[in-house]
């Protein structure tokens, strides 16, 4: 019976081991796919400046504040300008 525990202990002392080497492996390869990844990652895509401001309608007749509200509409269609932008606009060049 003491041979059968000497064996079973053995084992046990092998595997754990050979897991944590296993583990150990594993961590290594995964850090270094990860540099690997960073090293080859394609660059961030470049910052745009925000889009330019709408053209002032300076009080104009009612025909220049719609033209300024459908260029501003366009940009907000085309995703230049965020909702909230499109209706500081909307408001400044109604205001005036």
């Amino acid at each position: 019976m003491p041979g059968l525990l000497r064996g079973v202990a053995r084992t046990a002392i092998i595997s754990g081991t050979a897991t944590a080497v296993s583990n150990r492996v594993s961590r290594r390869q995964g850090e270094r796919w990860a540099a690997e990844e960073q090293r080859y990652a394609p660059p961030p895509p470049p910052s745009y400046a925000p889009p330019p401001a709408a053209p002032e309608p300076g009080g104009g007749t009612g025909a220049e504040r719609i033209n300024a509200l459908k260029e501003l509409a366009e940009l907000r269609a085309q995703g230049v300008l965020t909702d909230a932008e499109f209706e500081a606009e909307k408001a400044r060049i109604l205001a005036s």
